[in-house]
């Protein structure tokens, strides 16, 4: 049993594809798919089934995944291990984080990160919570940004402070003249909200299911300028994070403040205490800490 093998078998189950993994991998399909097969020869079963339109795991695979993740998780450990021997911060570093907060601290984050240490190569994954998570308990990610989770023995939480969360209407409505606002202003509206994936869409339900209000949703969308674009065009509102407003101009909306208690959402930096922790994830973690701390204006005040 090869560790290319391996790498291979995680691939095609991730992307549900030989030819997305092997493009994924850099290597020919052909190859793969030749690994793979003598794989499940020393194995002694098949660990794909092999559908008209998708490659999906057996029993068998299921069974082996878990095992596959956590040899090529500890063998990047090894290898970081070793790396740690030298005096600088260098080597590669696998950084997750979720929709509602990559695009709006990811840049700045990364560009001052890659400034202080120029020898770590960073891999970048946006993904849901749930994925995110999976992640860093299977060894695919270093360190991750996120918002409400649970910890577990692979999953580690250390909390970077709360946001505040904020209300989106159009510009032309009864609202935008208000200078704070209550949830209960918000009961008769129609809501523009993420997919229930996101876990942002989980804490707003949460919170209007607190006060018990269960407002016509209009529209679940896949990213936050789609909702501020829908938002603009009268057809609803939502409830939106601080650093979305802060770092995306929404032309035809107005942002309001929420009348104490305000309502907040977590920020967390996740990672596995179970694996080994790299120089260049605890840079990381200190140079996230710093730029999400309610100090930095760049992310948790008024830029604009």
């Amino acid at each position: 049993m090869e560790i290319h093998q391996l790498r291979y078998f995680v691939a095609v189950a991730d992307e549900g594809s030989f030819s997305r993994a092997a493009a994924k991998v850099r290597v020919a399909q052909p190859s793969l798919s030749q690994q793979i097969r003598k794989l499940e020869a020393e194995v002694g079963q098949p660990l794909f089934d092999r559908l008209p339109r998708s490659v999906v795991l057996t029993e068998a695979g299921h069974c082996f995944i878990d095992y596959a993740r956590k040899i090529l998780a500890s063998i990047g450990d090894a290898r970081r291990c070793v790396d740690e021997l030298k005096d600088e911060v260098a080597g590669r570093l696998a950084v997750g984080a979720i929709p509602t907060i990559a695009p709006y601290v990811l840049p700045e984050l990364v560009v001052t990160f890659q400034k202080h240490y120029p020898e770590v190569t960073l891999d970048i994954v946006e993904d849901v919570t749930e994925g995110i998570t999976r992640r860093i308990e299977a060894g695919e990610l270093d360190v991750a940004l996120a918002s409400t989770c649970q910890q577990s023995p692979t999953l580690r939480r250390e909390s970077l402070g709360n946001e505040p969360l904020l209300a989106l209407v159009p510009e032309g409505h009864p609202l935008a003249k208000k200078t704070l606002v209550e949830l209960d202003d918000l009961k008769s509206q129609r809501f523009l909200l993420l997919h229930e994936m996101h876990c942002l869409s989980q804490q707003v339900h949460h919170l209007l299911e607190s006060r018990r209000l269960r407002p016509e949703i209009a529209l679940a969308g896949s990213q936050l300028s789609t909702i501020a674009n829908m938002v603009a065009a009268e057809i609803g509102v939502s409830i939106v994070p601080q650093m979305m407003v802060n770092h995306q101009a929404t032309p035809g909306c107005v942002s309001l403040p929420f009348a104490p208690p305000v309502p907040e959402r977590e920020l967390n930096l996740l990672y596995n205490p179970l694996r080994f922790q790299s120089k260049a994830a605890a840079a990381f973690r200190q140079e996230a800490t710093a730029a999400l701390s309610p100090q930095n204006s760049s992310i948790t005040s008024d830029a604009k």
